[in-house]
């Protein structure tokens, strides 16, 4: 997995739940300064005896915490340089072998905060199978749901390695893959974030209903709303593009905006 991770001098790393710094000690040895987040306090006091000083130790909770702050005060150890060119710019990037009853809503979490400050290059983790195939899931999957679509839009996603149980101690009841999530802008043009994060929620909590119906929990105009987009209405919410979730974001907030009292009055 370090392997994978492949620091670089610019490097500046985000660990979530080093433990008992399996990754943490051979990340630290490539001298990049970590801050590495772990909300077991004995675990926590345990490892911090063992890491070098560039090794930012932190007992919180990553989804209560904002750890941006303490992330950004860090500088990369870089190598002098013997020559003019440009040094380049700081990268901040994630790693961590996540809590597998919290591995969902960690990933919202990475998500959003890359959504809302731009701030990580990637993010490099070991996760339970099922959460991989659910992250690459395409369109007409059964796989594919809301953390599809949340993360597909906002980043690249690449399965880097499938792990078998033996390749733990002790060995878990599920297998487990190493995912890298790269960055990005959305690749479509999201006019509401609110409301199409809503969409996409409502629409996948009746997955096994036609689009029509599902979306009726939404907004009534959810058939007339379809009918503008060009979606068959008895489609599955599975089968929607991240286009076409787009498309109806934007159709459903044209609606409402027509369809609301004057709102230039006070």
């Amino acid at each position: 997995m370090v392997k994978t991770i492949d620091v670089q001098p610019e490097d500046v790393l985000l660990e979530i739940g080093p433990g008992a710094g399996a990754i943490t000690i051979p990340l630290a040895a490539t001298g990049a300064p970590i801050l590495a987040v772990e909300i077991d306090r004995d675990l926590a006091g345990s490892l911090s005896g063992q890491v070098p000083p560039n090794v930012s130790l932190m007992t919180a909770d990553f989804l209560k915490t904002d750890v941006l702050p303490f992330l950004t005060a860090l500088q990369p150890n870089r190598p002098p340089s013997t020559d003019h060119a440009p040094v380049p710019p700081r990268r901040f990037r994630v790693v961590g072998n996540l809590p597998y009853n919290i591995s969902s809503p960690i990933l919202f979490r990475l998500i959003e905060l890359s959504r809302a400050h731009g701030i990580f290059t990637d993010a490099t983790l070991m996760v339970q199978r099922e959460v991989a195939d659910r992250l690459v899931a395409k369109p007409g999957k059964k796989d594919y749901g809301v953390l599809s679509v949340f993360a597909q839009i906002y980043a690249d996603i690449d399965r880097k390695l499938d792990l078998p149980p033996s390749a733990f101690s002790p060995p878990p009841k599920v297998r487990s893959s190493v995912v890298r999530l790269t960055f990005r802008r959305s690749p479509v043009r999201i006019v509401d974030e609110l409301v199409f994060q809503q969409v996409v929620k409502i629409a996948f909590m009746q997955r096994r209903k036609m689009l029509s119906n599902a979306l009726k929990h939404f907004d009534p105009t959810a058939p007339a709303v379809l009918a503008l987009a060009g979606i068959d209405g008895k489609r599955r919410p599975e089968t929607l593009t991240l286009a076409e979730f787009a498309k109806l974001t934007e159709l459903f907030v044209t609606v409402r905006s027509t369809s609301s009292p004057d709102r230039g009055s006070v």
